[in-house]
């Protein structure tokens, strides 16, 4: 026997030459269909998560963006933070590209791929793995055949063998026993009938194993044949696949985007220009001693001016109380007929007195005006919700928790203030930010 059939032999059941073992390679093909089904189901989640993650970007964003602009924060510190929301709406694009690119492009890349290298048969499973089953049994089957008749052939010569061991054990223990010497004569007969048979089987056995030799080279080049035939088919697929994963990275990879990198580079260039002494001169400006103020001055009593005083402290008591640091400049002759009034004035009231001072019905109330009889207009009333604890710094201002619920009486000022009512009846102002419209 051969060196080749000696491997074969001492070679374990599991190996691809065996009769029946090409089926994992058979197997190979129906299982690249399956990967084409996971991968596609792989990109596929992934486009989930980055639609998920852009939207819960833009949420943020948004909800931020309106708090910031309803808080304290202003200036250039205002404009950094503003682009943290405006990075968070473009990150947010950016991801929703990725997510229609994993969904459009690759995922169909995968589905046309598949479509064309595997082809389902009417009566189940595919043509391809139909194809590479045939090929390997086609193949197989001379040598198969010849396997089969060496066993037979083992069989026979292995029992023929433990016959002639039994009869030349039967003999020996005669000849000890003394036995009559016609039943040695047949014992010795079965012995040497025995003896030819081993040798007859074992020339047989010989016989088909070098049989079995002549064909196996044959055996192994056409298995070669097919099994390259398949490689071939799952090298395509191993590429497609690789290709199609690079792909997947360019897509998933923002820093190679120059859109992601022209967010980060302007996020940095808005944050680098925040000025702290920038702001603060602003807030100089606008809330501090650098606003321009209409300093009392003498005045001669006339009609006119009373009647004005009078109509200041009717609007005083319907803002209850508010009071402003700063009031706007007029025109050289109401800003003489509002110098008269001592300390701190309210911007509305100000404001509707300055335009009143050239009203000849200014100082109809005081004399029974029918149309200040006229009963108000209902107050639009709110439900609104406490987003902070906020505790009232002044007698007219409300004090509450964030939670608490409360009614809002009017539309917010210019100065970020609402009049609102709490659940005890409690009636004052409070700063609009610090409240959120209930559902």
């Amino acid at each position: 026997m051969s060196d080749l059939t000696d491997s074969l032999v001492d070679v374990s059941s599991d190996s691809f030459w065996e009769v029946g073992n090409y089926k994992r390679a058979v197997k190979r093909v129906d299982d690249g269909n399956r990967l084409c089904n996971d991968l596609m189901n792989c990109l596929h989640e992934r486009a989930r998560i980055e639609k998920s993650y852009a939207t819960q970007l833009t949420e943020w964003a948004k909800r931020w963006r309106q708090l910031v602009e309803k808080g304290p924060q202003y200036g250039t510190v205002e404009r950094a933070w503003f682009a943290l929301m405006t990075e968070a709406e473009k990150v947010s694009d950016l991801h929703m590209e990725v997510k229609t690119a994993l969904t459009g492009e690759d995922l169909e890349k995968v589905k046309n791929w598949q479509k064309d290298a595997y082809h389902k048969q009417m009566i189940g499973g595919f043509k391809e793995t139909k194809e590479a089953e045939d090929g390997f049994r086609k193949a197989q089957k001379p040598w198969a055949k010849k396997l089969k008749e060496v066993d037979t052939m083992k069989k026979a010569y292995h029992i023929a063998c433990k016959e002639e061991k039994t009869a030349t054990s039967r003999e020996s223990s005669s000849k000890l026993d003394n036995n009559n010497p016609e039943a040695q004569k047949k014992l010795q007969e079965k012995v040497e009938k025995c003896q030819q048979e081993v040798q007859k089987t074992q020339e047989r056995y010989r016989k088909s194993l070098e049989e079995l030799d002549k064909v196996t080279p044959q055996y192994m080049e056409n298995m070669e044949q097919v099994f390259e035939q398949w490689q071939q088919f799952e090298d395509k697929r191993l590429r497609f696949f690789r290709e199609l994963l690079l792909g997947v990275k360019q897509h998933l990879d923002l820093s190679s985007n120059h859109k992601y990198s022209t967010v980060y580079n302007t996020l940095e260039d808005t944050l680098q220009a925040a000025d702290a002494q920038e702001d603060l001169k602003w807030f100089r400006s606008n809330n501090g001693p650098g606003m321009p103020m209409n300093w009392p001055q003498f005045e001669e009593w006339s009609m006119d001016l009373n009647r004005t005083l009078s109509r200041r402290e009717t609007k005083r008591k319907h803002t209850d109380g508010v009071t402003l640091t700063g009031i706007s400049q007029t025109t050289e002759q109401t800003s003489k007929a509002s110098s008269s009034s001592a300390g701190p004035v309210e911007k509305t009231a100000a404001d509707g007195s300055d335009e009143e001072a050239g009203n000849p019905f200014a100082s109809a109330n005081a004399n029974g005006n029918p149309f200040e009889d006229e009963l108000p207009s209902a107050e639009v009333c709110v439900p609104v919700r406490a987003l902070y604890d906020y505790d009232g710094q002044e007698q007219d201002e409300l004090t509450f928790k964030a939670g608490d619920q409360l009614m809002k009486m009017g539309e917010e000022d210019e100065q970020g203030w609402c009049k609102g009512r709490l659940s005890d009846g409690t009636v004052g102002l409070y700063p609009a930010n610090y409240v959120e419209d209930r559902e």
